[in-house]
């Protein structure tokens, strides 16, 4: 009691993606182009010569599901730091009188702990005691599934 508590707590921005993960999947995306392009480049040259089909279309297939898993994750990566990046609801602080029960809310300030004096009831002089001090939750709407 009576001690000073330091939960002023700002919102944070989105957590940050670690950039080697971004670079495994430019890498993933540059052996995928590559693979590709060697894919098209054996069947432009190999149907020339003659030869089987079954390299060139590993190398697309490869290259195909690269860039496509490269895509989702990097999709999925955005999405998530969109989810991330809600901002926290406030910080409010109740005051009250003991004696008439006048009851005020306000955004919490630096310095705010329960019990701490706020000074004269506007109604009947007494002295304003800080209440509570709680983070205001908004329920989100649920989803109804038909």
């Amino acid at each position: 009691m009576g001690e000073e508590s330091e939960t002023t707590e700002t919102p944070e921005p989105a957590q940050r993606v670690s950039s080697y993960f971004f670079l495994t999947i430019f890498i993933v995306l540059i052996i995928s182009f590559a693979a590709l392009g060697f894919a098209i480049n054996s069947l432009y040259h190999g149907q020339a010569q003659g030869t089987d089909l079954v390299w060139p279309t590993i190398f697309l297939v490869i290259g195909f599901v690269g860039i496509s898993f490269s895509t989702y994750v990097l999709f999925q990566t955005r999405q998530r730091v969109m989810q991330l990046s809600l901002e926290l609801p406030p910080v409010m602080t109740t005051i009250t009188c003991q004696k008439c029960g006048f009851k005020n809310q306000r955004i919490f300030e630096r310095g705010d702990y329960i019990f701490k004096d706020a000074g004269p009831c506007p109604k009947c002089s007494d002295k304003l005691l800080v209440s509570a001090i709680y983070r205001e939750v908004k329920e989100k709407p649920k989803k109804e599934i038909f």
